[in-house]
């Protein structure tokens, strides 16, 4: 007889669990990663409140403080930003825009991209503001 009642040794880790955990855990990460807003980075003047504008279809409106515009990230001209915003109204009338302008950028830029926004008549259109800072 055997000591230990029949017994078989281990001599192998099953690592198929912590496999698995793995790709959870990167398939998480990978989800994380994508799913943040993407645009351009500005310096975002302060609000004392604010509310958020970001919805699913929403289109993402950039001033950097060179007066450079960009649409969802990418440059653009203002004719090229015209014919992109009539075809989203095509699509969607009621498409929601947020406006992010740096704090030191040129306002008639701004007012330029506003202007625009009231001749296609986009009336849902928001200004992005940054926290405001504790006194």
């Amino acid at each position: 007889m055997q000591a230990g009642g029949g017994r078989k040794a281990y001599d192998d880790i099953n690592i198929t669990p912590m496999l698995d955990l793995a790709y959870v855990l990167l398939v998480i990460f990978i989800l994380m990663a994508t799913a943040s807003v993407q645009g351009i980075k500005v310096d975002l003047p302060k609000a004392s409140a604010s509310q958020s504008l970001v919805q699913p279809k929403t289109i993402a409106l950039t001033v950097n403080n060179e007066g450079q515009v960009f649409m969802d990230a990418f440059p653009v001209t203002m004719p090229d930003l015209e014919t992109r915003l009539r075809s989203a109204k095509a699509s969607n009338p009621d498409v929601p825009i947020v406006l992010k302008g740096d704090a030191t950028a040129q306002y008639g830029k701004i007012m330029e991209v506003l202007d625009l926004c009231r001749q296609l008549e986009l009336n849902k259109v928001g200004l992005v503001t940054g926290k405001p800072t504790a006194a």
